[in-house]
């Protein structure tokens, strides 16, 4: 079996991409279609020894629909369908505004003598009623000719016995327009022998006005409906245009530029500082840390050295290196991600809107009803006009402008209040998913966490900690490093101002040293410590105690002995925990997945109380982990920033993506949260419900007119009540249908979300905003730990409630794990455990004991 890539052309509705899907998989050998509306697109695994493209392409016609074969090396394709779009679109505007130009004095000029409006005298009396005929007809036609794909497609897919949305506006629209024409020749005949109640009777039956309002309201609703559904994504060509073009490679003995495609396994590439790698490989000389964020999603760069691998798209921060490629052209992990991606957003079939569903049984159901409905009434004697009247009233007032208006106007509204709420939702298709979601993934950097390093912790001896930090920014100013750059930061945040260093020298893996007032003083990891041979005291019970917390400590020292840790690390946002604790109330599964190491993962899995963790993960197991879910049966979304992200976000049934991260993460999703706030994706879901619900009421009084107005208008009350519907009026019920509809979406207006527990602000011990200092003796000792054992806590609530009272006591830091049913305190100063007993006991819980 192989997969083969078409794009295929005329569809409109999920009804179109349904049918297309249907009529592939007939054909004998293919064993799996995937149609994609939006991106319009089909991917088809078949065996070859069976199928060939021609065979597919034919399948396609035969539904109604046209196909070609698509260039698996074509890389523009995704921004000439983004150009196409936009053009469609402006279209489509442009032929909404023309036909209300028409339909306007159309309107006016039919509806005008039953209102009372003023009408000239040409158009007035029974003398004038071929002008007043003709001029309706001749306004009829631009509309007509400005919207005649209707027609096209629906009557084409009618005759290949298709039918879609199309179909039903093109039956419905003509029923009008050639009851209107056999209206015409009726006056012309009456004025010809002067039959004045003929001519009276069908100048109020001329129904142009409901041909031309059919054709322009479902228009406008096209035109809503296609704005609501964004721009195609172009994250195929941007996540190309990551990796660098050219490559500097070693040839005979000489560096050469040359294209990255021509780079060959096993060549020598050259890396300088500041450059992106071009493919995967690994190093042969040099050191230097390199930036994974983009492939890893690992905001730290990571330090590499000979017999390390390199990734292709990563940058090259500090040192120059020679690396053996590896992995080439489509083989390196950017090109894996780049084919996932194209993949999933193929793979992931469009919701059928439920009309579309409908509208395959719903237009030849009315077409048979209209049919019977004008036979019946000849062979029960009535006139030919009678039963015409009969027929055309059911076909007008089964007309879908209610139907078609339905979806698009409630998600119009849906989409601008989400922008409101900093909310960018882009496709219909994904807000209506979003209100089934039950499992959310969680990327950790930058969606979790705020994605940049930021100082934590500083733990001093007999320094004061402004000294500390001095020193610490001092050395660190002249370091290119992101932890050198949280350390300065803090120090600019709190008008620190570093002295001038010398003698700067940095050890690859260890830190770096440089000369402050003739002292020498280093920076570094405890590697750098034991190399001078400088004793850590208790600071490496500290240190250890930071990196359990998922932190990054540096020592810093002189020869003769430790002044001080400085932890440093990727710091929690503060809604992070209530949004979470939102979504598990709600009844949905959150579950983290991340690049980094397992001990990091599992820190911030207890800060923010995410029930399931998966650790160091690379880009092609969060998709694999979103496809699992999903074959679970579970409807998935993905929140994340990065480019790792993409092809989960593409996999995921909706894909949300934190507005700060990479554009690569934008494109590919479905939903951006602007403000990079997780309670964001919670007030999303929120809101996707709450247009489903209005989109349900909205298809419920569109079907109720239908139910009300086709007997009616089939004239199932006239013989006992004498009821019977003109046209017109139906037309108007029509209607009356849309504008229900559309005053029903505009309630979405006042859409506000609700939320069902009130959490406390994370109080972690990470804090993103400042910065905390735990005091030591000059031996390293520092603050006393201990662990409560604590009854009565049964929810979020609870937790929260005992964390704040433990933490409101002077010199205390407390941590609360609901599961072990266990507060972590931390003592800065002398706390008796009669103090912390007491301040569990008067928050309504019960201490069993303290270790």
């Amino acid at each position: 079996m192989s997969r083969h890539k078409y794009t295929v052309t005329g569809m409109t509705c999920s009804a179109c991409s349904t049918h297309v899907e249907k009529s592939v998989r007939k054909v004998d050998g293919v064993e799996d279609v995937a149609v994609n509306l939006l991106g319009g697109s089909m991917v088809v695994e078949y065996d070859e020894g069976k199928v060939k493209d021609e065979t597919i392409i034919r399948a396609v016609e035969h539904a109604g629909y046209g196909a070609q074969p698509q260039d698996r090396k074509e890389k523009a394709v995704s921004s000439v369908a983004k150009r196409d779009s936009k053009n469609e679109e402006r279209a489509m505007a442009l032929r909404v505004i023309l036909s209300f130009v028409f339909l306007i004095p159309l309107f006016y000029l039919a509806m005008g003598h039953m209102m009372g409006w003023p009408l000239p005298g040409i158009f007035l009396g029974h003398d004038n009623a071929a002008v007043y005929a003709f001029t309706q007809f001749l306004l009829l036609l631009p509309i007509l000719y400005i919207n005649d794909h209707y027609y096209k497609n629906g009557f084409k897919s009618l005759f290949h016995r298709a039918p879609n949305m199309d179909s039903l506006i093109a039956v419905g629209s003509a029923a009008a327009l050639i009851y209107g024409i056999f209206a015409i020749l009726q006056i012309g005949y009456g004025l010809g022998h002067g039959d004045m109640d003929r001519v009276h009777h069908y100048t109020m039956d001329l129904y142009f006005e409901s041909a031309g309002m059919i054709l322009t309201l479902i228009s406008l609703g096209k035109y809503l409906e296609a704005r609501s559904k964004g721009r195609t994504s172009d994250a195929i060509s941007k996540l190309i245009d990551l990796a660098p073009k050219t490559a500097l490679v070693l040839r005979d003995g000489e560096e050469r530029e040359i294209p990255v495609e021509e780079v060959g396994i096993g060549e020598v590439v050259i890396v300088k500082p500041g450059q992106s790698i071009p493919v995967d490989g690994v190093i042969l000389e040099g050191h230097t840390s390199v930036d994974e964020s983009a492939i890893t999603g690992e905001s730290i760069p990571v330090e590499k050295r000979a017999e390390d691998p390199v990734i292709a798209a990563t940058i090259n921060q500090s040192g120059y290196i020679r690396f053996r490629a590896t992995k080439v052209g489509d083989d390196t992990t950017l090109a894996q991600i780049i084919r996932l991606v194209e993949e999933a957003s193929a793979s992931k079939a469009p919701i059928a809107k439920l009309a579309d569903k409908v509208s395959g049984i719903f237009v030849p159901v009315v077409m048979i009803i209209a049919l019977l409905s004008a036979v019946i009434w000849l062979l029960t004697g009535a006139t030919f006009e009678f039963a015409l009247s009969i027929g055309i009233a059911v076909l007008v007032i089964s007309c879908p402008c209610a139907l078609g208006l339905a979806t698009p106007t409630a998600i119009m509204v849906g989409t601008g209040k989400g922008a409101e709420n900093g909310i960018l939702i882009k496709s219909a298709e994904a807000l209506e998913i979003a209100h089934t979601v039950q499992t959310v993934v969680l990327d950790k950097t930058g969606t979790v966490t705020e994605g940049k390093p930021k100082v934590t912790d500083i733990i001093v001896g007999d320094l004061e900690r402004q000294e500390l930090l001095k020193i610490a920014a001092s050395l660190e100013q002249l370091s290119e490093h992101p932890l050198a750059e949280a350390i300065v930061a803090a120090a600019a945040a709190e008008n620190i101002e570093p002295e001038a260093a010398v003698d700067f020298e940095a050890r690859e893996g260890r830190g770096i040293m440089a000369r402050l007032g003739g002292t020498l003083y280093m920076a570094g990891n405890r590697r750098l410590m034991e190399d001078f041979q400088i004793p850590l005291g208790s600071y490496g019970e500290e240190e250890e105690r930071l990196a359990a917390d998922g932190k990054t400590p540096l020592y810093f020292a002189r020869q003769d002995g430790v002044l001080g840790l400085i932890a440093v690390a990727d710091v929690i946002k503060p809604t992070s925990r209530a949004a979470v604790q939102e979504l598990e109330a709600m009844g949905i599964e959150v579950v983290m997945l991340t690049g980094d190491n397992e001990r990091t993962a599992r820190a911030i899995q207890k800060q923010v109380g995410i029930s399931k963790v998966i650790a160091e993960v690379l880009p092609q197991d969060k998709e694999r982990e979103v496809r699992r879910i999903q074959e679970s049966g579970r409807k998935t979304a993905m929140i994340g920033d990065g480019i790792n992200d993409a092809p989960a976000l593409a996999r995921a049934d909706v894909g949300i993506a934190i507005g700060a991260g990479t554009d690569i993460a934008i494109e590919s999703a479905d939903i951006v949260l602007m403000k990079s706030d997780l309670m964001d994706a919670v007030k999303a879901i929120q809101l996707s419900k709450a247009v489903i619900r209005n989109i349900k009421q909205n298809l419920f009084w569109a079907f109720f007119y239908n139910a009300i107005g086709i007997p009616l208008a089939a004239g199932v009350f006239y013989t006992i009540l004498g009821w019977k519907l003109n046209p017109m009026f139906a037309a108007a019920a029509m209607s009356l249908s849309s504008v229900c509809v559309v005053t029903n979406a505009l309630r979405l207006k006042f859409f506000k979300p609700k939320f069902t527990q009130q959490v406390p602000p994370l109080e972690s011990d990470m804090p993103s905003q400042e910065v905390k200092p735990i005091q030591a003796n000059q031996k390293g000792v520092t603050n006393v730990k201990k662990e409560m054992i604590i009854e009565g806590m049964s929810c979020a609530h609870c937790s929260g409630r005992v964390e704040k009272a433990l933490n409101a006591i002077e010199g205390v830091k407390a941590s609360v794990d609901l599961e072990a049913k266990t507060a972590y305190v931390d003592l800065e100063e002398e706390v008796s455990d009669d103090v912390l007993t007491q301040a569990v006991t008067e928050a309504g819980y019960e201490v069993k004991d303290i270790r």
